[in-house]
């Protein structure tokens, strides 16, 4: 149980990076940009391809970051000079990207068990530091038996995502970034001041794109091989935790909905570990959980609001009767 805890946190911060993106496209920009699917394997072809050029992990990660950029500025593209609708732009660029990821990976899947990654970099790091040790030791001691082979990699994805998550805090709150969230709501009303959507359109797009290429890169790492398929229904993953955790963690301000969504995507990972650790449910059966988790966090929230206002009409009614009576 508490080896599927950690590797639902775990996988959950890596996850919630490509939800971070997910969230500046659909939230922020109310575009409902479907490269998603292309943008995450194209991350994890250019991270798996240069690595095994002889390219730094690190510089490879951010090599397949840039290039889900540039994924995003051609959706913005198509969409503002292209006059393309998004919907039709982001699966316009979804199809082509799967071509091109092709092209760079040069088959259907490469495998990095034999490369050195991101992961066996951080996990040589981090057990120089012997805290696994520590930590594992104090986890024995309370009763726990079966503990994770190395702590390296949670720790490091959680320095990255509250990095990430503060800087895009940081930049949503800044003149520009305020530019993007009052696009995302009112376009006409933001040309009226002179500004330019289209620019903060591809921006945007782009900025989403790269997040989700880089969630790509790192999981490519992490799994060991990069596969033209893994980017599917990547959008609906990206979608259930922003939806979760708005839904259980509300999202009155920026810093605030990004947290719920970094959160959304942790508690999304672990529901998923947990429905799968049933004996009639089996691993193919991951995007009807995903769908199933989706449908209820969009219900949920509806059926409570419809109590909530019937309940407030009935105290209404009932005021009204009282002030009926009194007035008899």
């Amino acid at each position: 149980m508490f080896l599927s805890l950690f590797g639902a946190v775990e996988s959950g911060l890596m996850y919630a990076i490509m939800a971070l993106g997910v969230y500046l496209s659909f939230r922020i920009l109310d575009f409902p940009d479907l490269t998603v699917d292309g943008s995450f394997v194209t991350g994890g072809a250019v991270a798996a391809v240069s690595i095994m050029n002889g390219v730094s992990p690190l510089v490879a990660t951010l090599l397949g970051a840039l290039a889900g950029f540039l994924a995003g500025v051609c959706t913005g593209l198509l969409h503002t000079k292209g006059k393309i609708n998004p919907l039709l732009s982001g699966i316009l660029m979804m199809i082509a990207l799967y071509s091109i990821n092709l092209r760079i990976m040069g088959s259907s899947q490469i495998s990095l068990l034999q490369e050195t990654t991101l992961q066996t970099q951080i996990t040589n790091l981090w057990n120089k530091t012997g805290l696994d040790q520590v930590i594992n030791g104090f986890l024995q001691a309370v009763g726990i038996d079966r503990v994770p082979a190395t702590w390296g990699m949670l720790f490091f994805m959680l320095v990255v995502i509250i990095i990430i998550k503060l800087l895009i805090d940081y930049y949503l709150k800044t003149e520009y970034g305020l530019a993007l969230r009052a696009t995302g709501d009112n376009q006409r009303m933001i040309r009226s001041f002179s500004a330019n959507t289209d620019n903060l359109i591809i921006v945007g797009i782009g900025l989403s794109n790269g997040l989700v290429a880089l969630a790509g890169a790192i999981i490519a790492q992490s799994s060991g091989f990069a596969d033209v398929g893994m980017g599917i229904g990547m959008i609906i993953i990206g979608l259930a935790s922003v939806i979760i955790g708005e839904a259980l963690f509300g999202a009155k301000t920026i810093a605030r909905a990004t947290l719920a969504v970094v959160l959304g995507a942790i508690i999304y990972r672990f529901v998923v570990t947990m429905a799968l650790r049933s004996k009639f449910l089996e691993t193919g059966d991951m995007k009807l959980i995903t769908a199933v988790l989706v449908i209820i966090a969009l219900i949920t929230p509806q059926i409570i609001q419809a109590q909530r206002e019937k309940k407030r009409r009935k105290q209404k009614q009932a005021q009204l009767e009282a002030g009926e009576m009194h007035n008899a």
